[in-house]
This record gives structure tokens, sequence and C-alpha cells, in this order.
């Protein structure tokens, strides 16, 4: 029974503040979705527990939970595009479809994000040696973009989408070295193998997948985020975006922890390629 089936079938069943919430969501669950609790509530006419007491009625663990399995309800979409998106939508409504189940994914990732674990991996990566990023199909992006990112910290980094490279990388690992493995699901096989490799070299192996999955399983520690699109029949889309935005989190960590000095010298670096730009200009 999914989450809509779920509120029909247990709204006699509510308190009558619980049920203005139901109400609410059942007459526009795209709108819950894309709501904050705050906004959800005064909708509903009731207090901000109020939902999240009608939240775990549903055997959810709070409003982030409860949008994700929401969202989850939702996913009928054109396969292959968009889990939102309808053959018949126009230009206008796919633009904003798009933009919108993005914002609320974001949302729903960064609630269920483990900023205990954003620490610790940050520390890791201010200690290491070495830095290697790996992703395959369009999480190879995210490692590329990573690249971009984690080259200016001073700091040997590489990044490598093709499963050889990845393997020959691993094999050069030692103790000190920090190998961050991308992967949506988590169930790809070559980057399962791949991440046990680099531990068996001693490296330490920073997997941003999902939790519970074959390759969370092989990495000492598991970056995870709840992200409602379904990559085996849709299009990577929100789940890429939120990948890329973990990326300038522990990019972010990571300068903040180098501390004044190191904010410096990435200072330098911005002024070095200033001559490689035409100056700004307004019309």
């Amino acid at each position: 029974m999914n989450t809509l089936e779920k509120i029909s079938k247990y709204l006699d069943s509510f308190s009558k503040s619980e049920r203005k919430v139901a109400e609410v969501i059942m007459a526009s669950p795209q709108t819950a979705i894309h709501s904050s609790i705050a906004a959800l509530a005064k909708m509903a006419d009731v207090s901000e527990p109020t939902v999240n007491r009608f939240c775990r009625r549903l055997d959810t663990k709070g409003f982030p939970d409860f949008k994700l399995h929401l969202a989850q309800s939702l996913a009928n979409g054109t396969p292959y595009v968009n889990l939102h998106v309808e053959e018949d939508d126009t230009p206008e409504a796919y633009t904003a479809k798009i933009f919108e189940s993005t914002m609320a994914c974001l949302d729903v990732a960064k609630n269920s994000l483990d900023t205990q674990t954003v620490n610790r991996c940050v520390d890791l990566l201010t200690q290491s040696k070495k830095i290697s990023f790996f992703g395959l199909g369009a999480s190879s992006s995210v490692a590329h973009d990573a690249l971009n990112k984690f080259f200016r910290f001073n700091i040997p980094v590489a990044c490598f989408d093709d499963i050889i490279m990845m393997r020959m990388a691993c094999i050069n690992c030692s103790e000190g070295d920090v190998v961050v493995v991308i992967s949506h699901t988590g169930r790809t096989k070559a980057l399962v193998e791949i991440a046990a490799l680099a531990r068996h070299n001693d490296a330490t192996v920073i997997g941003i997948t999902a939790k519970d999955s074959p390759l969370a399983r092989e990495c000492s520690l598991v970056l995870s985020m709840d992200v409602p699109e379904d990559t085996d029949v849709y299009l990577p889309m929100a789940s890429r975006i939120a990948q890329l935005t973990l990326i300038d989190v522990l990019a972010t960590g990571f300068t903040l922890r180098r501390g004044l000095k190191f904010r410096e010298n990435l200072k330098k670096v911005k002024e070095g390629i200033k001559d490689s730009r035409f100056e700004s200009f307004h019309q």
C-alpha cells in the first residue's frame, strides 16, 4: 500500500487536526511534496508538531521521510524521462516540473544526510596523502566535478571513469590514500569490486551511494542521501544534482578545515587565472 492509499484508508481514524493535514495532502500531493513543514501546517491550519505526528502515524520518521514516501507514491510519469513528466506536458509544464521536483528532492536529500558522517569524511579528506574520485555513467560527471573542485587544493588528486584505470589506481594505493566511489544505486558490480580492491591495498574508501547497498558494504564510510528517483526506470536527474551538491559540501568543509592560510592560497590560485578571462562588462 503506498502513502496516498494509507492516508485514504486511515482517514476516519485520524484526529480532527490530523484529518485537516490529510485532506490538504490528498487535495494536492504535488504541493505537499514541495512544501516546508511550516507551509503545510499553515495550509492545514494546524501546528507543526501536528504535521509531524501525522507523518509518524503513517510509519515514517518525520516530515522529510514522509515527503520521500509521498514522492515515490506519485512516481508514475513517462519512463526514461522524469518521474513527474507526462507524455502531453507542454514545454512550460515539463520545465516547471523538472525544476520543482529537483528542488523538492534536494530538500529531502539534505534532511536525510548525516552531518556527523560528513564531518568524519572531511577529516579523512584533509588528512589524506592522495584523493581519487571514481564514477561511471551519470556519476562520472560528478567525479570530474570533484576533480575540478579539489584540484586547486594543493594535494594530489585524480579522477577516473574507466574501470581498468580505476583498478590500476587501486593497486597503487597505500595507507593514507582516500578513494571516493560515487554510485546512486550502489549496485554496479565493477565498482563494488573496485572498492574492495582499494581497501585491500590499505586505502580508505568513502562511498557516495545508497545505504545498505552492495557498494556501501565494501566502503570504510558511507555518505547516503534519500533521493526519490528510480534510475532503473528514469533518467538520473535529481540524484546527480544531489551528488554534485554533496561534493560542494565536502569541498567547503575541506576549505574551512584547512584554515585561513589555506584560503589565502586559494585566493592566489584565483588571482593566477584572472588573465585568462575578459574583463567583466556591463551593457
